[in-house]
């Protein structure tokens, strides 16, 4: 079954290969997740702020590293408009993934990201609301240091300064295009 979902989100991900308006097709920005230090932070954290939300988890062998990478480095592009602009680092590995830890990851890419997760319950909400489909093979409790796998689809959403869905895009999509797509946005 695992096999199937990795065919189907690298199916999915093909599919999305560049940038797709999603103005009035995707709920605004919301959620309420744990940040770094056990903080609650929520949507209203990021008012005035563009989003560039990713679901994923700091012990992603490659998907994850990249995806964050390209997206420091669009930021990074912006000059002084990257201060417009957060990067949101959502995991969907509640079970590895302390707020702490994500911290951690996403500050090697860029210090201005911000790396969340939450419960279970609070991290399927949130990606039911995205359509982000993703699935964990439960660690053995006897054995909470195992390795296990995490399957997740692969997407980039953007939110306005107002928390608005506007775009999402691959985590192929090149730089130039996210830049492209980002410049409208800013001020």
């Amino acid at each position: 079954m695992l096999t199937g979902l990795l065919l189907w989100l690298a199916s999915a991900s093909l599919a999305l290969a560049a940038v797709h308006p999603v103005r009035g097709f995707l709920p605004d920005l919301k959620f309420s997740l744990q940040g770094a230090g056990g903080v609650t932070v929520t949507q209203q954290a990021f008012a005035g702020k563009v989003v560039l939300m990713f679901f994923g988890y700091a012990s992603c062998p490659d998907i994850c590293p990249t995806t964050m990478a390209q997206l420091a480095q669009v930021t990074e592009a912006l000059g002084d408009k990257a201060d417009q602009v957060r990067i949101l680092f959502v995991s969907i590995d509640p079970h590895r993934d302390t707020p702490d830890i994500l911290q951690t990851y996403v500050d090697q890419f860029d210090p201005h990201a911000i790396g969340l997760t939450g419960d279970e319950k609070a991290i399927a909400s949130l990606a039911r609301r995205y359509r982000v489909a993703y699935q964990i093979a439960r660690p053995d409790p006897r054995h909470p240091d195992e390795p296990y796998e995490v399957a997740h689809s692969r997407g980039i959403y953007a939110f306005d300064q107002q928390g608005k869905a506007v775009w999402l895009a691959s985590d192929g999509e090149s730089q130039e295009e996210l830049i492209a797509a980002l410049k409208p946005l800013l001020h």
